[in-house]
């Protein structure tokens, strides 16, 4: 084991603890952070490939035994029950008046440790539904399974800048502009669609790392329900191998790992034309039911950048907006 394995392996930095962002979900919010392994329900999912249930998985399927869906090719966690008619496990649970979801783990904090005092903690939230929005009185962008983060680059134990992930891109800012409630830094959930941002108000998300206050496709964000995702969370370290694989590292020997090396989905794979329950708006590509997303190890955690690198320049702002 190298000395950097060992550090990460120890204990959860301090400062990981003391910066976490805390979330206000919306206050019209209908699906609330969800336990991450509800979703892995039997009564709830079943794993299927091009729309056909994998057979020869195990069962039933648990956060340790997760991984072992990637021999089946591209798994997507399907709900069994048809997603119009509501299932309750869709909503997930509603914070309690100190900010816990209790019985539910729907944060999971990873730790990079990049050496010389560079350190990236992603702080991981996970939501069973995410409803996407209309446009000219149209829905569209649903989707089962939802996962967001933030994510804070600390040198020397000092935050500096902060993401806030926001549908395909987010955005960065620097840690001493956004608001706070005492060090931890405030994130607003986006109504039904969760993304991520660092005020409140109606935000344009049309065209990627360029928000305006008002726009064709727009997010809302209110303080509404409080909701600290430390308080029901997983810790984990993370070893990267490559630029885009790594290892984790639970802080804590009970806390379940092998479900971050899943790469499917965590949601049903977009639903054919021919399906009732689809639209496709405006014949443009854009769907009311849409397929679900990958899972935290897909979400680029070793970053050279604080973004991701997906071809959208990179701004670091240093002045608080949309």
């Amino acid at each position: 084991m190298t000395e950097k394995q060992k550090r990460q392996q120890s204990e959860v930095p301090h400062y990981v603890l003391d910066y976490a962002p805390l979330v206000y979900l919306h206050s019209q919010e209908k699906y609330f952070p969800s336990d991450i392994s509800a979703q892995l329900s039997s009564s709830n999912t079943q794993p299927e490939a091009n729309f056909t249930v994998v057979s020869g998985a195990s069962s039933p399927l648990t956060l340790d035994n997760l991984n072992e869906l990637n021999s089946f090719g591209t798994v997507y966690l399907t709900s069994k029950v048809d997603i119009t008619t509501n299932p309750a496990w869709l909503n997930g649970v509603v914070p309690d008046s100190s900010g816990k979801t209790e019985n539910a783990v729907p944060c999971a904090i990873i730790v990079n440790d990049h050496g010389s005092g560079n350190v990236d903690a992603f702080y991981m939230y996970f939501y069973a539904f995410n409803w996407g929005g209309v446009v000219l009185k149209q829905q569209f962008g649903d989707h089962v399974g939802d996962w967001e983060h933030n994510m804070i680059r600390f040198s020397d134990g000092i935050p500096t800048y902060i993401w806030y992930s926001q549908h395909s891109n987010g955005e960065a800012f620097a840690y001493k502009v956004v608001k706070k409630s005492g060090l931890r830094p405030i994130t607003y959930s986006a109504n039904g669609s969760h993304a991520n941002y660092a005020t409140t108000g109606d935000h344009d998300h049309t065209i990627p790392n360029f928000n305006l206050p008002a726009g064709l496709v727009e997010d809302h964000t209110d303080a509404g329900t409080l909701w600290d995702p430390m308080l029901s969370a997983y810790y984990y370290s993370y070893t990267p191998i490559s630029s885009s694989a790594g290892t984790f590292a639970a802080y804590d020997t009970s806390t379940p790992v092998n479900w971050l090396y899943y790469t499917g989905k965590w949601g049903d794979e977009q639903y054919p034309d021919s399906d009732k329950r689809q639209k496709n708006f405006l014949r443009l590509g854009f769907y009311k039911y849409v397929s679900g997303p990958t899972g935290p190890e897909d979400k680029q955690l070793n970053r050279t950048k604080v973004c991701p690198d997906n071809g959208v320049n990179c701004i670091l702002r240093v002045v608080l907006g949309p």
